[in-house]
């Protein structure tokens, strides 16, 4: 994730969270070419374009590979079909101020109205899958960044050799936990860590954790527990609830892979953020079940809002890759997710079967598409957000 060092995502247990929640700190200096981050940022198509032409992608939810620490949808569905994260948006209707959030967006963030001024992704968030069997650790809450009874405090199967958001060592040893240990974790970055387990059919999604490799601490904030066999309402895990995300919807559905770029065809809305001052003031809408202190006027967009690519917008312009990822914006769109400057998520190649480089997908692959380009799908109305969560939280 790359978001702005002030956002805030998720409540604390004030009426005014404006000192924690979900953020991170902004990579937008951060141009590097690594397998940990997938981004050449050379803007250059450096590899054969990936080929559209293979098979379409098993989505049978609980497909998966249990042999590699690789979570991608490429493999299966993280939920049922019919979650609202798999559902074709290409001919919902159309907001009636969506002109006017639009045009706001490319007035106030010029030249093309994202968070960066111009449309980038990221590739920071790994899924790990964890194999049938995989043993569960417990740990210390955090309670700086732990809300209640928006989280749930259940152990987390966690298998070697995977990693935290953030991490601060190449890859890590296979049969070693150091790839948990975050970096940033004492300056208050996200440090998600996002674990598929599809032996159980649970996803687990923490906002800020680390396990110190000197110590052997496990220590985490925000715990949001999905049961991956249901599909959730619009009431998600409760009304006024956060989640590892500040609009309280789970994170891994909305990753785009390098693997489903390989194979043609992404089956899914997809994540996308913006600052605190882009965003409707304390206001959210439906699938979003929270909200924050942001500051964004009424023609901004709130947490939950849905954004579709125009039907008319020349994708064949775009790169091989990045038509793919066009498509898809264009059939299910995108979800604002949380606070932050990189518009776009995707899954970080470190475990992936394939890389972003090989598929010539780079963090300026979209850099043209305007906010004006797309159109905002009308959700009902908005909701006030009053950080008031009634749940009962999962604690195994």
């Amino acid at each position: 994730m790359s978001s702005e060092t002030s956002s805030t995502g998720g409540p604390t247990t004030t009426n005014d969270p404006t000192t924690a929640g979900p953020t991170s700190n902004d990579p937008t200096t951060a141009t590097t070419t690594s397998t940990t981050t997938g981004t050449t940022d050379t803007g250059v198509m450096t590899t054969e374009p990936p080929d559209t032409t293979t098979d379409t992608p098993d989505t049978t939810t609980g497909a998966g590979d249990d042999n590699t620490l690789c979570a991608s949808q490429a493999e299966g569905l993280f939920f049922p079909a019919d979650a609202i994260w798999y559902q074709d948006a290409s001919n919902d209707p159309v907001a009636p101020d969506s002109g006017a959030i639009t045009a706001w967006m490319v007035q106030n963030a010029p030249p093309n109205g994202w968070g960066t001024g111009t449309m980038r992704i990221d590739f920071s968030i790994t899924a790990i899958d964890a194999p049938a069997g995989t043993e569960k650790r417990a740990y210390e809450l955090d309670n700086d960044y732990y809300y209640s009874p928006d989280c749930d405090v259940a152990p987390i199967p966690l298998p070697p050799g995977g990693v935290v958001e953030d991490y601060p060592q190449e890859l890590p040893p296979a049969d070693s936990f150091e790839g948990y240990d975050c970096s940033e974790y004492d300056g208050g970055a996200d440090c998600h860590m996002i674990v598929v387990s599809r032996s159980e059919q649970r996803l687990y999604e923490i906002y800020h954790a680390t396990l110190d490799a000197q110590t052997d601490q496990f220590t985490a904030g925000c715990l949001a527990l999905w049961d991956t066999s249901k599909t959730y309402d619009l009431d998600g895990r409760g009304q006024q609830c956060t989640s590892a995300d500040a609009a309280g919807f789970p994170i891994a559905p909305l990753l785009f892979s390098a693997e489903e770029i390989e194979a043609g065809e992404i089956n899914h809305a997809i994540r996308f953020i913006l600052p605190n001052s882009m965003i409707r003031a304390k206001k959210y809408v439906a699938p979003a079940t929270h909200g924050t202190n942001t500051t964004g006027p009424m023609t901004s967009i709130p947490y939950g809002g849905h954004m579709r690519l125009r039907a008319d917008y020349p994708i064949e312009t775009l790169s091989p890759g990045a038509q793919v990822i066009a498509k898809a914006l264009q059939k299910y769109g995108m979800y604002m997710s949380d606070g932050g400057n990189i518009a776009l998520t995707a899954q970080s190649d470190v475990y992936g079967c394939a890389t972003w480089a090989d598929v010539g997908v780079d963090s300026f692959s979209l850099e043209d598409l305007k906010a004006t380009d797309f159109e905002v799908i009308d959700h009902g109305p908005t909701m006030d957000v009053t950080y008031e969560c009634e749940r009962t939280p999962i604690m195994e």
